[in-house]
C-alpha cells in the first residue's frame, strides 16, 4: 500500500480532510515488528506512596522535618 493510499483511507474512515490525514504521519505498520510501539508492554502503577514523598521531601528541605516536629 503506498502511503497516498493509506493517507484517502484513513481519510475516508475517520471523515478528516487529508491534509490533516497527512499532517499526523500515518504508515503502515509490520504485524511482526513490536518495537514500534511506544506504549510499554506493562505500565507503571498509578499510585503515590505519600509516606515516600513526604521522606523525599524532608531529605531536600531538612527544615521541614524541624518545623512538623514542633507542629506536632
Amino acid at each position: 500500500m503506498t502511503q497516498s493510499r493509506l493517507n484517502r483511507a484513513v481519510a475516508r474512515a475517520t471523515g478528516e480532510s487529508l491534509a490533516t490525514i497527512r499532517s499526523l504521519g500515518f504508515s503502515v505498520a509490520d504485524p511482526g515488528d513490536v518495537s514500534f510501539d511506544p506504549e510499554p508492554t506493562s505500565p507503571m502503577p498509578q499510585v503515590v506512596d505519600w509516606d515516600e514523598l513526604e521522606a523525599d521531601r524532608v531529605a531536600v528541605f531538612p527544615i521541614r522535618q524541624v518545623q512538623l516536629a514542633i507542629a506536632a
